[in-house]
């Protein structure tokens, strides 16, 4: 509940614009001048949100954390595919998946399902909204999967999970993995170490398989912006969201470590 409430507020673009809008309100009362204040440096703070490299250099040592996947060790048995890509409301809406962000995840773990026909799919993904409805981002993935060729024998949806702490106890549970097995992790390469942390303490031991690049891996794709204001402000919420879910999770003793890393082998 709270990730989902003071979690949302306190991301960059969420808080500064709060805060302006406090300056503003202040601006009738006798405090007047710190409102003044406070809706300045909210606009210089935004800009430098909007208009700097701050989010790419926040996001690179998050989507850098693990290497890509290594195809030479072999085939793996399962492949477990983390939600976010699905609007689940808007899915039920249209009665049609709606895919917004992050389609990497479920277009790589396709192309994975038909190098590897004997894997099994597991697909993490309830609905991440406080009140949920009936709506499932999972049911709506199984139609993707299906109606691109892989068949529904190879699919467990997992409908129930609400967050990645819950991916992760749940898709353990579902796939049951056995002893010598080895399942791949599909999700995006800012969400990784996050993700990877939460798996190893749920007892299910994954092998990454980053995807959903949002910055490149030098000086010119740490300045890259299609859009600027809307690029950078994005990207600095989604890597002040992961380093706030990293902190928060090591507190709550949900992960071993603070920044999860590739194994020693």
């Amino acid at each position: 509940m709270l990730s989902k409430t003071l979690g949302v507020m306190a991301l960059p673009t969420n808080l500064l614009i709060g805060l302006g809008l406090v300056g503003a309100l202040l601006l009738a009362t006798r405090f007047a001048a710190a409102g003044h204040k406070i809706m300045i440096a909210s606009i210089v703070l935004l800009a430098v949100c909007a208009f700097s490299p701050l989010g790419n250099l926040l996001l690179y040592p998050l989507e850098s954390r693990f290497p890509p996947w290594d195809a030479t060790r072999g085939a793996p048995d399962g492949i477990v595919v983390l939600g976010g890509p699905i609007d689940p409301d808007l899915s039920i809406a249209h009665n049609t998946p709606v895919i917004r962000s992050a389609a990497d995840r479920i277009v790589e773990a396709i192309a994975l399902a038909r190098r590897y026909p004997n894997a099994r799919i597991v697909f993490s993904g309830g609905s991440a909204d406080l009140i949920a409805n009936d709506a499932r981002e999972a049911d709506y993935a199984g139609q993707i999967f299906e109606g691109l060729g892989i068949a529904r024998d190879r699919l467990i949806m997992e409908r129930a999970s609400r967050n990645t702490y819950e991916n992760a106890v749940f898709s353990r549970a579902i796939a049951a993995p056995k002893q010598g097995e080895r399942w791949l992790l599909v999700t995006s390469a800012y969400h990784m170490p996050r993700a990877v942390g939460l798996f190893r303490k749920a007892g299910f031991p994954v092998e990454p398989y980053p995807v959903d690049w949002r910055v490149g891996n030098d000086a010119a794709g740490m300045l890259s912006f299609s859009n600027v204001a809307v690029d950078g402000l994005g990207r600095t919420d989604v890597a002040v969201r992961e380093w706030m879910g990293l902190l928060a999770y090591r507190v709550a003793g949900r992960t071993s470590e603070l920044f999860p890393g590739p194994t020693k082998e």
